[in-house]
Order: structure tokens, then sequence, then C-alpha cells
């Protein structure tokens, strides 16, 4: 069932979703410290007692796999045995986690209190927590939660440990140890840190891998990882990384596991604690270093209001039934288990395939709120809307949203405008509303006389910052605007070329949202009805057709997309016209972002979203799958550009798009 569940488009377009429970009204109601020393009894894998920190260490020091590995590194590289040993054993001391119940006590008192002044409420779908429950007991568990804030592996744990699940071990990046309290407290509360890059590190993979295998074998506790790697700058979910999607279904495919179980989990913020962070990095400011000393410095938002935060926990996926048909099994049968093997082609595409649906699972079960809706329209009227009229275009796209599948927590018995006024008010700071007026602060003169190239940067971080919230409903509105595009561009009604339109598109854009690979018939198919259903279109044999009263529908989907068309359109300007024949892959999004800045301060571009490091990585890397943009590896990587082609496709980004397969094809 679970396998069905994944891959089923019309299962994920009429599924009901559980209802939520919010877990601090109790809390605000009773003691945190008896909370935190309440007695903990959690469900157990099969009733097994979890082996200490110490003794894991010892199994996996002594495992076969990293025995070999051992061996092989000490011919390699001309070393004793005994001192590759030793550097496994340090590197396991470095990575491991030393979790325990006292710290975690400590955490669950800490975070009720800082939970309940940040947020209003933290829902959570208590059906899901039944479900995970019986996982657990049943099957190693897997932990797939989304990743926007910081906040996201601390709910989690609180989670757990508040419904009497066992705490899971998070994999955690290595910036966390530069702080000297807070991460020792991490390790001790269940993370365990591992590199941002292994490199070429035989060493380093093997124990890492063998570590998490070992876990999972023992049934130690819930492994926890983010697919997407880091956290999304964007709100956008990002592509998802396989490696450690790999090492946690190889137990399965070896034979070593009856079956493992994947639960995705949406975590959604009604107001995202680093807002303004990730517009500042996404110009170009760097990402400030993890310390205790910023972290301390950061208290301040505890005097802030965060809103609601929804946490839900999908089903159940099991790798047994999700790999059914499509992976032989037998194929690990020709080496010893210990033997280290690369994934096959097809067990590569298979892992592909499986990251991007449950990523895409996550996306669905995310919970909107009411502002989602209000800042996509604040950014598609730069100058505002009077209060009426926004109250007006947020109902009729609230119906347009819920037709579409959306997850939206509109409250039920309160009148727009109150919705409205009170999200509003949530995200004050990002509004200017006067006499009745909303629009984006963009237009407030800064306090202290700033240069235009400052002024510019001031409405960026306003505009990306909306823009955040805008990302978290992309992916209901992704495939019907693709479709809306498509159709804009083709100027045609005939079926085939509208078709061909959405593929180009879709590829174009396969770097930018969560497009699962070899579905874009079935993509086509899903935008389609999903725009019938809703009256937009009529779908003949031969030829799609736009309804009297679609118009409207149209326009807004087209608009969605219009900020990426504009930022890939720059990108292929730039490369065209001011790229030098040396530019290097790490000159290039600095100098895109002051091309992107003269053509705003010069009045020939208004879309502030084009500053955006994330869009320009995205386009580039388009360009590179397409061959229209090469590396090349010198002294350093330099990118080499087919002018010809970018300055085409330029034009056809334009809305000049050609219907011809053949041409099509090349892209």
């Amino acid at each position: 069932m679970a396998s069905r569940a994944l891959y089923s488009s019309s299962h994920r377009m009429l599924k009901k979703r559980d209802d939520f429970k919010d877990t601090l009204e109790e809390r605000r109601s009773s003691s945190d410290l008896r909370y935190a020393l309440r007695c903990y009894t959690p469900t157990l894998y099969k009733g097994l007692v979890p082996c200490k920190a110490s003794m894991l260490k010892t199994i996996v020091l002594q495992s076969d796999h990293l025995q070999y590995v051992i061996k092989q590194v000490s011919s390699e590289a001309g070393d004793s045995i005994e001192s590759v040993t030793e550097e496994a054993s340090l590197i396991l001391d470095e990575m491991a986690h030393r979790l325990q119940l006292s710290t975690i006590r400590f955490f669950a008192f800490t975070l009720s209190k800082a939970f309940k002044r940040l947020f209003r409420s933290v829902c959570v779908n208590e059906e899901g927590i039944q479900r995970l429950q019986q996982a657990v007991h049943e099957h190693p568990v897997i932990l797939l939660p989304s990743h926007r804030s910081y906040m996201d592996f601390l709910m989690m744990s609180y989670l757990l440990y508040m419904y009497d699940l066992p705490l899971p071990v998070i994999a955690a990046g290595m910036d966390f140890m530069s702080m000297k309290f807070i991460g020792e407290m991490l390790r001790m509360s269940g993370a365990f840190f591992i590199r941002r890059s292994f490199g070429g590190d035989k060493l380093y993979w093997a124990v890492f891998s063998e570590y998490v295998k070992t876990m999972l074998r023992n049934g130690y506790a819930p492994i926890e990882f983010f697919l997407e790697g880091t956290r999304s700058r964007t709100c956008k979910s990002l592509a998802p990384k396989t490696g450690l999607l790999n090492i946690v279904m190889e137990p399965f495919f070896k034979g070593e596991l009856f079956d493992v179980n994947l639960v995705p989990v949406s975590i959604s913020y009604e107001r995202i604690l680093e807002e303004s962070l990730y517009a500042r990095e996404l110009l170009g400011v760097p990402k400030p270093k993890e310390s205790t000393s910023g972290l301390l410095k950061a208290r301040r938002v505890l005097s802030e209001d965060y809103g609601s935060m929804h946490v839900y926990f999908g089903h159940p996926v099991s790798v047994r039934s999700l790999a059914e048909g499509k992976i032989n099994r037998s194929q690990y049968n020709l080496l010893s288990r210990h033997i280290p093997q690369k994934p096959s082609t097809d067990t590569q595409r298979f892992l592909t395939d499986a990251a991007f649906r449950l990523v895409r699972i996550q996306e669905e079960n995310m919970v909107l709120k009411p502002w989602v809706l209000i800042a996509t329209l604040l950014l598609q009227n730069p100058d505002g809307l009077d209060l009426c009229s926004l109250t007006e275009q947020t109902d009729w796209l609230r119906h347009l949203a819920l037709s579409l599948g959306a997850f939206l927590d509109w409250p039920d018995h309160e009148a727009c405008s109150e919705v409205i006024n009170c999200s509003l008010a949530l995200h004050r700071h990002l509004l200017s509303v006067s006499g009745g007026h909303v629009q984006l602060n963009v237009t407030e003169t800064p306090k202290v006389e700033t240069t235009p190239e400052e002024a510019v940067f001031h409405r960026a971080v306003v505009v990306l910052s909306c823009a955040t919230y805008r990302n978290q409903i992309l992916h209901v509105f992704l495939r019907p605007a693709l479709l809306a595009v498509a159709m804009q561009s083709a100027n045609s009604r005939r079926k085939d070329d509208i078709y061909n339109c959405f593929i180009f598109l879709r590829n174009m854009f396969s770097n930018e949202f969560i497009l699962c690979p070899g579905d874009s018939a079935q993509d086509f198919e899903e935008a389609c009805y999903l725009l019938v259903k809703r009256g937009v279109l009529q779908v003949l044999e031969h030829e799609i057709v736009m309804s009297v009263s679609g118009h409207s529908a149209l326009a807004f989907l087209c608009a969605v997309l219009d900020p990426f068309l504009q930022g890939y359109q720059v990108v292929c300007r730039f490369l065209c016209e001011e790229a030098n024949e040396n530019l290097t892959e790490k000159e290039f999004i600095p100098a895109v972002r002051t091309f992107a800045l003269k053509l705003i301060l010069a009045g020939r571009l208004k879309c502030y979203e084009v500053l955006s490091s994330d869009l320009q990585k995205n386009a580039l890397a388009a360009l590179l799958k397409l061959k229209f943009v090469r590396k090349v590896k010198e002294d350093q990587v330099t990118l080499k550009v087919n002018k010809t082609a970018v300055n085409t496709l330029e034009d056809m980004l334009g809305g000049k798009i050609p219907t011809q397969k053949p041409v099509l094809a090349r892209l």
C-alpha cells in the first residue's frame, strides 16, 4: 500500500489529510519541569533494548566491512593496519553521538519554555504519530523531515519525546561543532556529525556508512536526516541527495533486513525565524558562522511572534514495497556483503526516483497559511492593492488553491477580512499599510542616507523575504502554471504544440522545482485534469481550449512563473553581452548579480527576484544540462558559452518557444 501511495498521482490529488492537535495547549497549563522529568518509556523496535554508544563504536570498528576497507587503505597508502585503525577510531570519535536521557530532559524543559514564547501553537497530526509508533515496533525507521529552519530537528526530537517515541539519531553538519557548548549538547541529544564533503576519502565514507548501517540493523533508534541535504533558503524544496538514502536502503538490498520504513515529515512555519537572514544570503551576504555567542545574541527572537507551526507525519513508506519489481536484489549476492559496492545504474535511477517522490510527499503535506496567498498576490502587484481588492482576490485565490489540492489552514468561522487583517499584522515588518492600501515595504525611506545600490538591496531583502512564503505554495500551482505558460507561448490550440512547449519548460525548470524524472506525460495530464476540473480549460481530442471564465486563472498562473522566466532571461543576456572568455564558475554569480543590479538601476528591469543567487545557480545548471554552457577545468573551472544557442534560448524564454519536435528534442 505504501508503494502505491507514493507513486499514484490520483491518490495525491484526492487524499484526505489527518486532523491536528495543538501540543502547546497542555504545556501552557502545566509544569514544564514535571513534563521534562516525567517517566519516559518509548516504543522499541521488536522490544530490543538499544546498546550503549560505547558498544556501538566497538561493533563498527570490528565490522567486516570496515576491516576490509582498513586493509585496503593500508595497502594503498603503505601505512600500517594499526595506524589506519587508529585513524578510523578518531573519525568515529569525531562523528558519533552520545545520546543521554538527562540532556534530552534538559532540552525538553528549555524548548517548552522557548516554543511557548515563539509560537501561538505547534500542531501535530496524532494519527501520523500512531502510525509511526506502529512502524517503529515493526521495522527500523528512517525519519525524513523537510528542512526550512534550524528549528526542524529540535522540534522533531521534542515531539518524539512528548509522544513516548524513541529519540532519533540525527545526521548533522560539522558546522555545529564550532558551537563549543551547544555542539556537545547536540551530540548528547542524538546528533552525529558529518563533513559536508567527503571527497575521495574512502576510509571516512566507510566509517560513516558502517556507523549508520550498524544503528539501522540493530534497531538502535530511528535515523533522521534531511533528503535535501541543507536548509532551503528560498523555502522551495531542493533537489534531493541520494547518498544517505542509498546507505539506509542497502541493508535491505543485501538481505540483512526484511524491510525499512521511510517516514516523510512536513514541517510548516507561518513565519520563518531565519526569514531576513535567508534573503541576505541569497543577495550575497555570507552566512553567519554557527557559534554559541551568535545563539545567545539571537535571544531577541523570543520577543517576536512567529504564529503557528504544523508538523505532519506522513504514511510510512515500505522500502520492500517500493523496490518490488524495480530492484534486482540478486546482484548483491555476487559479492560478499562486507565488500563495498557502488550503486548500479538501475539502483541509482531507483534511488533518484524514490527521493524525488518522497520530497513531493513532503510538499503535498505542507500546511499553508493565508499569508502565502497574500504574499503571492502582493508580489504580482508591486504597486500594492487596496484592502478590499486584496481581500476579494485572496478569497478567489483560496478557492483556486483548494481546487488544485492545496493543504490550506484557513479559519472556518472567521470573515475573510478578519483572516487577512490577522495575517497582515503578523507580517507587518514586510508591509506598508496606509489609507487602506497594502503593498510590500519597498518604498520606505531608510533612516540613514544610502546609495542607489543600497536602496535596491533594501527592497530586494523585502521582496525575497516575501518570496519565501510564495514559494511554499508553488508546488500547488507548478504543473498548471507550466501548462498556462505553454498555452501562451505556443500561440496554438493544438494539443501536440502545447505539450511540446510544456516539455520544454519542464526540462528547463528541472533544477528549479521538484519534477520527478520520467513523469513528463503524467505531469501534463495532471495539469490538464486539474484545470478542466476547475472549469478553466476544455481538453478536446486534438485541442486545448480556454473556457469563457478561464482567463483570470490562466493569467494568474502565468504570472506565478514570470520571475523565474525573467531570471533565466537575464542570465542568458549576461552570458551573451557581458561574460568574458575566461569567466570562472566562482565569478559567475557575483557577475550576474552586478549585471542585474545595473538593469534595475537603469529602469530596464523591475523584478528584484532576479538578484537571487539560487535562481542564478539554477539557471546555470539548466544551461549546462542543455550543453549551451560547458565547464572547462584549467587553473580554475571556467565557463565556455555557446552564445548563439544561449541567445536563441533567451528569445524562447521571452515567449517565442517553437513547437516543432526536432527543435525541442535538442533541448
